[in-house]
């Protein structure tokens, strides 16, 4: 390894008769916005369950941080410092937007059962400290005023901002983003160009999975191309748009920056 925060080798997932990734190898160095392009079925979300240990993978290893990630469950995973978001937004319903943002920093809580049972000191002050994160992060997106209210309340490009707040309140050094710009119209689509990166200011690495080519290439530092579960292209944005074959299947032949 050669500083990377994550490294994916020779990955393979299969599925019944299904391969839905294919010997992938995968670099993410520190600092970055990497994004993951492809068709619908190309494994960009397979890649970011296993990644994040909702399922194991058939062959190949992964390593977080120099340390081997292969058999650990997904709470333990986040512990290392790796948080994620969904294609589809999954909120809790019937809690408050403040609420849901503190459910991700339950998962720093060092209070043991005993404590919390008998609502000790230390618990207390962990809640409030808990509290006092998730605000910071309704701040960070502009959602503070929102606190109060039902999470489910929220338009659809606030709830796609408040559930990256959880992730971000879970004190991630690399936050998965699984279609982020699905369903936003432009103006929210701008914000969360801008939010996406305000975080990679903050030294956290993020890795993409989009399909709106637009924001891909106008925030990622570096490209990754899959098709039928294989990388078969990797390089900065630029690169990527001239590349024939990644312009042929999914940029358009004109390379206008169309959405696969």
């Amino acid at each position: 390894m050669n500083g990377e925060i994550l490294v994916v080798a020779g990955l393979e997932k299969s599925f019944g008769g299904l391969r839905a990734i294919a010997d992938l190898d995968l670099s993410v160095f520190p600092g970055r916005i990497q994004a993951v392009i492809g068709p619908n079925g190309a494994g960009k979300t397979t890649l970011f369950n296993l990644i994040a240990g909702v399922f194991p993978p058939t062959r190949g290893e992964f390593h977080f941080g120099g340390k081997k990630m292969n058999g650990l469950k997904p709470h333990e995973i986040a512990r290392m410092g790796i948080s994620r978001t969904f294609q589809n937004v999954e909120l809790f319903a019937h809690m408050s937007v403040l609420e849901n943002v503190m459910i991700g920093g339950h998962n720093r809580l060092r209070a043991g059962v005993f404590q919390a049972g008998f609502r000790l000191a230390g618990m207390r002050r962990e809640e409030r400290e808990c509290r006092e994160r998730a605000l910071d992060e309704l701040r960070f997106m502009g959602l503070e005023q929102k606190a109060p209210l039902d999470a489910l309340s929220l338009p659809l490009g606030e709830q796609k901002l408040l559930e990256i707040a959880r992730a971000l309140a879970t004190e991630p050094k690399l936050l998965l983003l699984d279609e982020p710009a699905a369903g936003l119209n432009p103006r929210d689509t701008g914000r969360l160009s801008e939010t996406v990166l305000r975080i990679r200011e903050r030294g956290i690495t993020i890795l993409l999975v989009e399909h709106d080519m637009n924001l891909v290439m106008e925030i990622s530092d570096v490209v990754s191309v899959l098709n039928y579960g294989r990388k078969i292209a990797e390089g900065k944005p630029r690169e990527i748009q001239r590349n024939p074959e990644v312009v042929a299947a999914y940029l358009g032949e004109e390379g206008n920056g169309a959405s696969s």
